[in-house]
């Protein structure tokens, strides 16, 4: 091997990554201990973006394109190296490449249902899940807060992080809108187009990272809300009471007989309205007077007093049965500090003013 053959094995002359995985955020270029030469070529391909870091010290970043190393195009480095006239000696130099792509169809969801205050339902636990997509906006940040010092970031090793932050912020501003549940469902579309301005900056911010795009495809209530839901909509659905009643009695009278073919139970069923007609219009029958449509539950008021008598201090089970949920959800709701009360040695103590602060909130 010739003195030139042997310089340039000891030399980087051309710099590039070939991406080829789907899960790659970030990848350090293998120098395996030798040195970029001056007028080195730089490969920076499409969604992709090249980090120069010198001793920790983050230097110049490349765009897409085909580079040529030199001082001019290098002007942070020159700097840290200390170069005043240009550089002709090889120098050290670790490169980071960054996917800059958009990363689509990341899942997020609640570990956990999230209380909120509901002005149907009042206090109610809801769940939710969905996607999202983003994309690193700002290398150096995302290298120095997210991927660090690891030669290959993959998605899988930021992905708990992101979900986490995520849910915190959708339940932050869910919260806030006392938006109803109910209402969330057709909504979707709306609420995830409200939190991007909210949750970018912070993304932007902290980690480098900017989405583009968070859709919410659920939000579930506990089984029990969902039958209360399922029985107000028979309600609506039955509408008229009286009307409804006459119905039935109709439809019983004329199963009542089997016979007469196709004709004659319609004669019936004629017959058997006229009878539960006359029956309903009579003095104490079932029902003497039309019966105005079902009209849904009003909303409980913060103001509305407690039906039954509540003393002056109540234990968790007590408060419990007042607001309408469950022992865990009062002890949760005391120790987040959204429910005032104190601790008597090892017990929980409410008192009734607590419960009716509590009520206005």
């Amino acid at each position: 091997m010739g003195l030139m053959d042997y310089l340039r094995t000891q030399f980087l002359e051309i710099i590039q990554w070939e991406d080829d995985s789907r899960d790659t955020l970030s990848w350090r270029f293998p120098d395996q201990d030798k040195e970029i030469k001056n007028g080195a070529q730089l490969i920076v391909r499409e969604s992709q973006a090249a980090q120069f870091v010198h001793l920790g010290q983050f230097a110049d970043t490349f765009s897409p394109g085909k580079h040529t190393l030199t001082t001019q195009n290098i002007p942070i480095l020159s700097t840290l190296l200390g170069w005043k006239f240009g550089f002709e000696s090889p120098f050290k130099c670790d490169v980071y490449f960054v996917n800059t792509r958009l990363f689509t169809g990341n899942k997020w969801g609640t570990s956990n249902p999230v209380m909120l205050r509901d002005p149907d339902f009042g206090i109610v636990r809801a769940r939710a899940f969905g996607t999202y997509d983003f994309k690193v906006v700002d290398v150096p940040v995302f290298l120095r807060e997210v991927a660090g010092t690891d030669h290959h970031f993959r998605l899988e090793e930021f992905q708990d992080t992101m979900r986490s932050r995520l849910v915190s912020a959708f339940t932050d501003a869910l919260a806030s809108s006392r938006l109803p549940v109910l209402d969330v469902a057709s909504r979707y579309a709306e609420v995830g187009g409200a939190l991007l301005p909210v949750l970018n900056p912070i993304l932007r911010q902290k980690y480098g990272l900017e989405l583009g795009a968070f859709i919410i495809e659920n939000v579930s209530v506990p089984p029990e809300v969902e039958q209360a839901i399922d029985k107000r909509s028979s309600m609506a659905a039955i509408g008229n009471l009286n009307d409804y009643v006459k119905l039935q009695m109709a439809e019983g009278i004329a199963k009542g007989d089997g016979g007469g073919g196709p004709g004659g139970q319609v004669t019936q069923f004629a017959m058997g309205m006229a009878l539960a007609n006359q029956m309903l219009q009579q003095a104490g029958g079932v029902l003497g007077q039309a019966t105005p449509p079902a009209a849904p539950a009003a909303p409980a008021s913060p103001t509305t007093p407690v039906a039954t008598p509540v003393p002056e201090l109540l234990s968790p089970a007590d408060a419990a049965r007042v607001l309408g949920v469950t022992e865990a959800d009062v002890v949760q709701a005391l120790s987040e500090g959204s429910l005032k009360g104190k601790k008597i040695g090892s017990a929980w103590r409410i008192t009734r003013a607590a419960i009716d602060d509590f009520l206005r909130a």
